[in-house]
């Protein structure tokens, strides 16, 4: 495990001085829209070498089980690549068919395979820009553990530590690989949904007003943010959270984000435990981790904005 200099160290925002960052993009493509915000962000970025993209396993309506939602999850990643004009071999990977079974058990699959590789070759720590459940990124951990010190996990999970529960999809769709991530000491930046990630919101009329007619990837967000929205009263004053863009800021835009170093919180509860109770036991004693507690969500969402619309038709 890496001694705590060498973790604060590790820990501050990546240096993009003259370089780009090595970086995996772990995503339910499929699960919502705003994925697909994250996936074109990173891919339009000067400061992000993305070496990865791989497809997280995810269960709610838009899917009929985890193995459904990790493929409906490729399958978009090909969509937004083949869009954006980008080959997809060797970037694009499937990922876990289910979730882990227990803390120990990890699921392998391409993306796990990919991740740990991609561990071994970086120069410099690779990110992993994880915002769905860590399924391949902590079956990857545990299938070879030596590459906790050659990842930076950032992870969007969970709520912050004083919320008065963290029921959050992409912690309590895999419990235990949320557990491996705060427990195996694997660098972690992790932004949580609420208080703080929340304020990543958007409309539709920003959208039309900021993005249409500038882009092809452009307007392919707009009309899925569009056909997401509800219908009937709900839709007047609807705002959409671009959850996930969060992730990419921490390296294209780290000065809209103030985080902090805080002891990594152990996660309570397990697979079978109701979402409401899950919780977080606080150590003061745990290693660091960063932890955000605040977003500048303009200057997030012009930096994206201003990137799809120079990515021309």
């Amino acid at each position: 495990m890496l001694q705590e200099p060498e973790r604060i160290r590790i820990l501050q925002p990546p240096d993009t001085e003259g370089r780009t960052i090595a970086t995996v993009l772990d995503t339910d493509t499929y699960n919502e829209i705003d994925d697909q915000f994250a996936l074109v962000y990173a891919l339009l970025s000067p400061k992000v070498d993305l070496r990865a993209v791989s497809a997280a396993p995810f269960h709610n309506n838009r899917s009929t089980g985890p193995a459904d939602g990790m493929e409906k999850s490729y399958q978009e990643i090909l969509r937004i690549l083949d869009l954006m004009g980008v080959d997809a071999d060797q970037l694009a990977w499937r990922g876990a068919n289910t979730y882990m079974p227990a803390k120990d058990r990890p699921v392998d699959s391409p993306a796990a395979s990919r991740l740990i590789d991609l561990a071994h070759q970086a120069e410099q720590p690779l990110q992993i820009l994880t915002i769905g459940c860590a399924t391949n990124v902590a079956s990857a951990l545990l299938l070879d553990p030596s590459i906790a010190d050659k990842i930076v996990v950032v992870w969007l999970g969970g709520h912050a530590r004083d919320w008065p529960h963290t029921n959050e999809f992409n912690l309590q769709q895999d419990v235990y690989a949320a557990q491996v991530l705060f427990d195996c000491g694997v660098p972690l930046v992790r932004f949580p949904c609420y208080p703080v990630t929340q304020h990543l919101a958007t409309t539709v009329p920003e959208l039309e007003a900021c993005l249409s007619g500038h882009s092809r990837i452009g307007d392919y967000l707009v009309e899925a943010v569009r056909g997401y929205a509800p219908q009937g009263p709900d839709n007047f004053a609807w705002s959409k959270v671009i959850w996930d863009i969060i992730t990419v800021a921490w390296i294209d835009c780290p000065q809209a984000l103030t985080t902090l170093l805080v002891p990594t919180p152990r996660l309570v509860g397990n697979a079978a435990t109701p979402k409401n109770e899950l919780c977080f036991n606080l150590d003061l004693r745990r290693p660091l981790c960063r932890e955000a507690v605040q977003v500048q969500r303009d200057q997030v969402f012009r930096r994206l904005f201003h990137l799809i619309n120079a990515s021309g038709r």
